[in-house]
């Protein structure tokens, strides 16, 4: 199993825990092809940051790549917060303290900003607390959609 298989499968534990289902995949795949699909191939962008005051991004999949416009050696590392526009800023923190205190918020749509700081909007988006093994908080992960006509189809 890859290390970005390992971090799926973090990213899915903790939002099973929350939701009490999975990451949305397709349902004949088994567990590993899932992992694989989860993050080379999911329709929607999956992408998470650690615990930290800062937080950084620590995992990204394919299509949240692809929104953001990074290749993943920039991606990994930076700090979260550059995600949104100075503008849009406080309205994500609002919401990451949100899930910070709740555990979970869901159909979060927003403005993000790529890496030519250009902006794209965000559909149903859901962001959760990620648990480490004896679980306690260790950082945040989120799910969203980049095309609001596409929502909830995984073909």
């Amino acid at each position: 199993m890859t290390r970005q298989e390992d971090c799926v499968r973090v990213l899915d534990d903790a939002y099973r825990h929350w939701t009490g289902q999975g990451l949305p995949a397709p349902e004949h795949l088994d567990a590993e092809q899932r992992l694989t699909w989860l993050h080379a191939h999911a329709p929607y962008s999956l992408l998470a940051h650690d615990g930290a005051a800062d937080p950084r991004f620590n995992y990204a999949n394919a299509c949240a790549l692809a929104c953001f416009k990074y290749p993943r050696e920039t991606f990994i590392g930076m700090p979260s917060r550059f995600s949104a526009s100075e503008l849009d800023r406080a309205a994500r923190q609002v919401l990451l303290e949100h899930v910070s205190a709740n555990g979970i918020a869901h159909g979060y749509s927003g403005w993000r900003v790529d890496a030519h700081q250009q902006p794209f909007m965000i559909h149903a988006g859901v962001v959760w607390t990620l648990l480490d093994a004896a679980g306690l908080p260790c950082g945040q992960a989120a799910l969203f959609w980049p095309d609001a006509q596409r929502i909830g189809v995984l073909a």
